[in-house]
């Protein structure tokens, strides 16, 4: 079969399109035709060795985490999905298992014609016919996050949120959820995306810097882009009590933001507890989830796909449909 495939550490500008084994499902696991995936931070950042002193890349290593497509076989004790289910979901390399909660979905990499993935995981679900395949793959970590994330902070009507990193996948994907929860919403985003950024929800927007943030008037501060300890100006805009949540690595604490009067939550909801892909599927189909895609690449164009999200600026998603 055909796949993105990276031969060493390095950056994807030296991802290759080749001819690979077709991977095949042992128990509790499914084959999936690949029919969309989306990039993702782990596509770039575990090849190109940044991960390398916790954890080592194996090789020939395809990316792609999030994934929609077709069920073309299933493993022993399979009992969920058949051949022929519609399925989408996020997967992440078989090497990053203990990052992957209790029941950890695994996948041998999306950017594939084919790829296997563990069938009974909270971030796998069957796909909605109301959502289309690259939208399911572009909102499959991204939705999920931006949905747990929503649900953690329990914005309340009228409530002031400064949302820092309102342009990319999971910003795009939440910030419609926050208006739609009637909170004033204060997105940072740049000159060129304040007019997309409105039309996604936010009141207002401002620059990136953090002379931009506002002082002491905000009520929920929501980091979906800063590194975990880089968020002092994010948490200087909150106001006494007020609720600071990160998706970010490293686990951001009280001394790193020099308060210890806010609620400071880190999210990262792997066992789906807070959102399922059932949910984010629902969710999408309804349109509360909406999928920004900036790009749509083939196959043999996921490795500038690649390149392109770690070079260039994103609104939303790139996605690679086969």
């Amino acid at each position: 079969m055909k796949a993105v495939v990276a031969t060493d550490y390095g950056p994807p500008e030296q991802y290759a399109v080749g001819e690979v084994p077709v991977p095949r499902p042992g128990r509790g696991q499914m084959q999936v035709r690949i029919a969309a995936a989306s990039v993702n931070p782990a596509d770039v950042r575990l090849p190109g060795g940044e991960f390398r002193e916790v954890v080592e890349a194996q090789f020939p290593y395809i990316p792609g985490v999030d994934f929609a497509g077709t069920v073309t076989e299933i493993g022993e004790g399979v009992s969920a999905y058949a051949v022929g289910d519609e399925v989408f979901g996020t997967a992440v390399p078989r090497v990053l298992r203990a990052m992957a909660g209790t029941r950890p979905s695994l996948g041998t990499g999306a950017m594939a014609e084919y790829a296997v993935v563990e069938a009974d995981t909270p971030l796998i679900a069957h796909r909605p016919a109301g959502l289309a395949a690259p939208d399911a793959a572009a909102l499959a970590t991204a939705g999920q996050a931006a949905l747990a994330t929503a649900k953690a902070a329990a914005v309340q009507p009228g409530e002031r949120v400064l949302l820092v990193g309102a342009t990319g996948g999971v910003g795009t994907a939440l910030l419609p959820l926050l208006a739609a929860a009637s909170a004033h919403v204060i997105a940072t985003a740049t000159g060129a995306d304040s007019d997309a950024v409105r039309e996604l929800g936010a009141k207002d927007v401002i620059g990136y810097q953090e002379a931009d943030y506002p002082v002491g008037d905000v009520d929920v501060a929501i980091n979906v882009a800063l590194p975990g300890d880089r968020l002092s100006g994010v948490a200087a805009s909150l106001r006494p009590g007020g609720r600071l949540l990160t998706i970010t690595f490293p686990i951001t604490t009280p001394e790193m933001i020099g308060r210890d009067d806010v609620e400071l939550r880190f999210i990262l909801d792997m066992d789906g507890d807070l959102a399922s892909m059932r949910d984010v599927g629902e969710a999408g189909a309804r349109g509360d989830l909406r999928a920004t895609i900036a790009r749509r690449y083939s196959l043999d164009e996921g490795p500038q796909a690649c390149a392109d999200f770690l070079r260039q600026h994103t609104l939303g998603k790139r996605v690679v449909v086969m």
